[in-house]
């Protein structure tokens, strides 16, 4: 009898609001997920930017995410 391997939830911040996901996802399938914009947005991870080349890489447990997007004002 083989066990099945156990599968650990993806427990991740985005502004502000937690989140938990069964399987592991990157970070455009998170932002698609949770219906917020690819474009025209800047991501910081734990307080630091986030570049959108590396936006396919899965996304880490316990991270901190906050989308920005562009204001204008003056």
């Amino acid at each position: 009898m083989t066990a099945e391997p156990k599968v650990i939830p993806v427990a991740v911040t985005v502004n502000g609001v937690e989140h938990e996901f069964a399987e592991p996802l990157s970070v455009r399938e998170l932002l698609e997920r949770l219906e917020l914009p690819c474009r025209g947005v800047a991501l910081a991870v734990d307080g630091a930017l986030f570049p959108k080349g590396r936006w396919d890489e899965p996304v880490g447990r316990g991270w901190q995410i906050e989308v920005l997007t562009a204001v204008q004002g003056g």
